[in-house]
């Protein structure tokens, strides 16, 4: 097998892992039980060596039985902790894992010193090795780990495609899976069967550390970049198989671990889609802040504008410090609201200073009518409330408090209905 089709094949089963991985790892992420992958992924090391023990086989299914079970156990275990006793979840969670973790390399270490059963194996796996250990099928030669997670791949593909609804159903209202008919209980449990066969057939290939990466970060970065299910599976797949074929070139290129760095790309794309989601990434977040700052000054300089065109004598000239009045005084000369000198206000300007102030005034006589504040307390709440008072909450001010007077007497501007852009 030349160097090339070896890389490939490293590549692929690499990715088929990530999908295998990947795809009920998202219902874990949505369930928030991310924590409970890990604690799978570590347990089933008891039930591997109980497996040997009892068969003296490290056959496939052995293996997966011996897993599920002490995978389902875990879940169970921590339950009933959390459940019968004041220990938080995680916590229970993580006595439960941690515990049968130990168990299992103490079991491995005195049971099974005189075999081929590592504990680094399932740690760290041998992926790097995938091309030497090769199966015979349709008269090719592919490498085992690679036909295993092929399988499982296609197995949950399936299995995630058949009970979507049910899955979609219990992932964000178990209370309502159950009003309807549903056992939420036996689902979850066959999620985690999932989980922990899918685990078993991946350790030996790629290790306990990065089939944790894989149960988590796809998922994590796909519910960063979408909100609906669909769209979060195939992205979760995508972002595993992407991970996978990079992280692997990285590896070869500086001569480090595989399982290492496909998990720090992992880490990687779940830093970037924290900073970059569309939704509520730290871009977009500053961005909404950085939009609604510009918008209240650019109100704040035409309210006071506004005030001295009036004639109220008190309030002085808007002052310019700063980027963010710098830039709110650029974009009300741009929309035509101030005039050529930018000291006051163009009829347009009027017509958006009438729509502020009355908004400030009208909600002035609802605090002091409605709440019971005195008139010499409602101009501040008012003044930060005009930013946030909408056309339709407008129109229900007026009809309500229709020919009256703001708490210090002065008259309510008419504007027309059409409110500025902002």
């Amino acid at each position: 097998m030349s160097i090339s089709s070896a890389d490939a094949w490293v590549a692929a089963t690499a990715a088929l892992c990530g999908v295998a991985c990947g795809v009920p790892g998202v219902y874990l992420v949505l369930r928030r039980m991310s924590l409970l992958g890990d604690a799978i992924s570590h347990a089933v090391l008891p039930g591997l060596a109980a497996a040997f023990i009892l068969t003296g086989t490290r056959g496939l299914f052995p293996m997966l039985a011996g897993a599920m079970i002490t995978g389902i156990a875990t879940a169970a275990i921590s339950s009933f902790i959390s459940r019968h006793s004041k220990v938080p979840e995680d916590a229970s969670l993580g006595v439960v894992f941690s515990s049968l973790f130990a168990l299992g390399v103490i079991m491995i270490t005195l049971a099974a010193r005189d075999v081929d059963l590592d504990a680094n194996c399932v740690l760290y796996g041998n992926i790097e090795f995938t091309p030497l250990d090769t199966v015979r099928l349709a008269g090719l030669a592919l490498p085992r780990s690679f036909v295993t997670l092929a399988c499982f791949a296609s197995l949950n593909i399936a299995l995630v495609s058949v009970f979507y609804k049910e899955l979609k159903l219990v992932a964000f209202d178990g209370a309502l899976a159950t009003a309807m008919g549903f056992s939420a209980g036996i689902i979850h449990y066959a999620l985690l069967c999932v989980v922990a066969a899918t685990t078993v057939a991946s350790f030996e290939a790629v290790g306990s550390v990065l089939v944790v990466a894989m149960l988590a970060a796809p998922g994590t970065a796909a519910t960063l970049l979408s909100d609906k299910l669909s769209r979060i599976l195939w992205i979760a797949a995508l972002l595993a198989i992407a991970a996978a074929v990079g992280g692997y070139a990285l590896a070869v290129v500086f001569n480090t671990p595989v399982a290492a760095v496909i998990s720090v790309v992992l880490g990687a794309q779940v830093a970037l889609a924290v900073i970059f989601s569309p939704r509520d990434g730290l871009v977009i977040q500053l961005w909404r802040q950085t939009s609604l700052k510009l918008r209240i000054r650019e109100e704040d300089l035409l309210g006071r504008l506004y005030r001295r065109q009036e004639g109220r004598t008190e309030i002085e000239p808007p002052a310019l410090r700063g980027l963010i009045s710098w830039l709110a005084f650029r974009r009300l000369r741009r929309k035509g609201l101030l005039d050529a000198p930018g000291t006051g206000l163009t009829p347009a300007g009027s017509r958006a200073g009438d729509r502020l102030i009355g908004s400030h005034r009208l909600w002035e006589i609802f605090l002091n009518q409605r709440l019971g504040l005195p008139p010499d307390h409602v101009h501040d709440p008012s003044e930060r409330m005009e930013h946030f008072i909408s056309p339709a909450m407008e129109q229900e001010l007026r009809a309500e408090f229709d020919g009256l007077k703001d708490p210090q007497g002065r008259e309510i501007p008419q504007p027309e209905r059409d409110r500025p852009a902002s």
